[in-house]
């Protein structure tokens, strides 16, 4: 099962399968008709503190990811995670989308990440 990640600024295609915004705040600038999100899933997005605390630095990239792991596994996520897991095991592709600049540090990609590991643990 493909879980892709793109920015929310890139024009959906055909390829992006399940289009799925994991931040919690909506893209600035983007239009509602033109951003092809299927769905949203803020919860799944870093706390505030989080965000604000990693800044795209790529020095904090693998503290963000161990402390964005923790956040993932609280309660409040638990129902955003089973949304997500429902719509991994319901289509052939996923796309976790983002709007951060950086395209190798950010929350989807350690989401990505996050859920590729738990697969290999035996959960997804």
């Amino acid at each position: 099962m493909p879980i892709r990640i793109r920015r929310a600024y890139d024009p959906p295609t055909p390829a992006d399968g399940c289009r799925v915004l994991v931040d919690r705040l909506w893209p600035r600038g983007l239009k509602r008709e033109a951003a092809g999100i299927d769905h949203w899933l803020r919860e799944l997005a870093p706390s505030n503190e989080l965000r604000q605390w990693f800044a795209h630095d790529p020095a904090r990239w693998t503290e963000f990811r161990q402390r964005y792991a923790e956040e993932l596994q609280s309660p409040s996520a638990a129902a955003a995670l089973a949304e997500l897991r429902g719509l991994i095991a319901a289509h052939r592709v996923v796309t976790l989308l983002y709007a951060a600049r950086d395209t190798t540090c950010n929350n989807a990609e350690a989401l990505r990440l996050w859920l590729a590991e738990a697969a290999g643990r035996g959960g997804t």
